[in-house]
């Protein structure tokens, strides 16, 4: 008789689950909050026009993702192995959709988002006058290089090697770093609300130059949406977490709570302080907040929350992205040394590497990986929706499996998330239509080279 488990669930542990409720809490809240709640409120104040209706889409974008996260713990509380959606495509719809989601992660999504983390806690920290040397140049031909993009490489290197000394460091660093963030931000928020200056009367002001209306606030929700992107994060490592049955729905529904409790806060202590047709034209609303409240050494505390926020973020985006090629290794249809586990350390070592390198080739050539995150951005959402169908595959397929968590109000949760993921993909499609299609273009590399490993592997055999 056929064992009904999916294949890796019948040995599943060949990374130690080392990671408790906390730490993996704090991957989700961490990982989630980057420079988004620092930066979006001036695109959200443009598209809706005022600041009830950016307020609105925070809240509206805050439970689209907590529906998203509630259904991603459904699937990795009964599927709790490294990877995350890989196993759920892999398991619901075969091979191939879970290839070219490895393939999509690997090549281009989580490179590029390395590369720009690491190089945005540069730019962030440039603002001091003490590190204006990091925009100098090294090199003007043939290829222009600064300092700062060095420094963005080390930064990227060194987390890396926090990752390969293993996950119960890397979990530490992010325990550690995530409740300092959050530490900041709620002092940024205490600060805009303690000053004179600030008036709930801002809260009712409008920008007579936004979009306004349904189609405004639906860009407004879309950016909120983008600045809570990252809670999936975790479910790429449920195989190194202790308890995953518990822990992760826990983790994921208390992180992307805490976020949007903070990200609401946030919002509004800006606008306390300053009124709509402001923070419109603000690219800092955070930071002109702060300076208006307390003087310069404010905006200086936002820029240190800032660079603590993206550091977080970028330790990850390293650790959980490491996991997808690790898993496809471990079935046999990507490179066997993507598979190797560290004897000492226990961690996906080579992944890892791997994954450094191809992020350093990006910063080299910097100004131009921005470009390959947004051809990723679209191909990202497809396949959260599709992840996000899987629940509904599983629930007729398998009645009877044991489930340890269940999402609420199915199949409506579910359901939600998965229109506001049609949404986005709609807005960006519509928005950049030439991104969007070199989007495609990447999933559709991803046939060739899972043909190529289907033939290479044969051939192995």
């Amino acid at each position: 008789m056929n064992d009904p488990r999916p294949h890796n669930e019948v040995n599943s542990s060949d990374l130690p689950r080392v990671l408790g409720p906390w730490q993996a809490t704090a991957i989700v809240a961490g990982t989630i909050i980057g420079s988004g709640i620092f930066l979006v409120p001036q695109e959200m104040m443009r598209a809706a026009g005022s600041s009830g209706l950016v307020y609105l889409a925070w809240i509206a974008a805050g439970l689209l993702s907590l529906f998203g996260a509630m259904t991603y713990a459904e699937l990795a509380a009964m599927r709790p192995f490294a990877g995350g959606e890989y196993v759920y495509l892999r398991d619901a719809y075969g091979e191939l959709p879970s290839f070219l989601y490895m393939w999509t992660w690997f090549s281009v999504a989580k490179p590029a988002s390395i590369a720009s983390s690491a190089i945005g806690v540069v730019r962030v920290v440039g603002t001091f006058a003490a590190l204006r040397w990091l925009s100098a140049p090294i090199l003007l031909h043939p290829l222009r290089l600064e300092w700062g993009q060095i420094v963005a490489i080390a930064i990227a290197w060194l987390v890396t090697g926090l990752n390969y000394l293993g996950l119960r460091r890397a979990g530490e660093f992010q325990l550690i770093f995530t409740v300092l963030k959050v530490a900041l931000i709620a002092g940024i928020v205490f600060f805009c609300f303690s000053s004179p200056l600030g008036h709930s009367s801002n809260f009712s002001t409008v920008f007579s130059g936004g979009q306004g209306g349904v189609a405004g606030f639906t860009v407004a929700m879309i950016a909120a949406l983008w600045a809570y992107d990252g809670w999936n994060d975790l479910n790429m490592v449920a195989g190194e977490i202790k308890r995953p049955e518990r822990s992760i729905p826990l983790a994921l529904i208390i992180g992307v709570g805490l976020v949007a409790v903070l990200y609401m806060a946030t919002n509004a202590a800006v606008q306390y302080l300053l009124p709509a047709a402001v923070i419109a034209h603000s690219p800092r609303p955070a930071a002109d907040a702060m300076r208006l409240a307390v003087g310069a050494w404010g905006a200086g505390l936002v820029s240190i929350g800032m660079a603590v926020s993206i550091l977080v973020s970028l330790n990850g985006t390293i650790l959980s992205g490491a996991r997808i090629p690790f898993a496809a290794a471990r079935d046999g249809i990507f490179f066997r040394s993507m598979g190797h586990i560290h004897p000492r350390f226990e961690s996906p070592s080579v992944s890892l590497g791997v994954q450094a390198g191809m992020s350093t080739v990006l910063l080299l050539l910097v100004g131009k990986f921005q470009a390959l995150f947004e051809l990723a951005l679209l191909a990202e959402w497809i396949f959260y929706l599709l992840t996000a169908t899987t629940v509904f595959v599983f629930r007729q397929r398998e009645p009877e499996r044991l489930r340890p968590y269940r999402v609420p109000a199915y199949p409506w949760l579910p359901a939600a998330f998965i229109g506001a993921a049609a949404l986005v993909i709609g807005y960006i499609l519509q928005s950049n239509l030439r991104n969007s299609l070199g989007g495609l273009f990447v999933i559709a590399l991803g046939l060739p080279m899972y043909v190529w490993m289907r033939k290479r592997q044969k051939n192995q055999t």
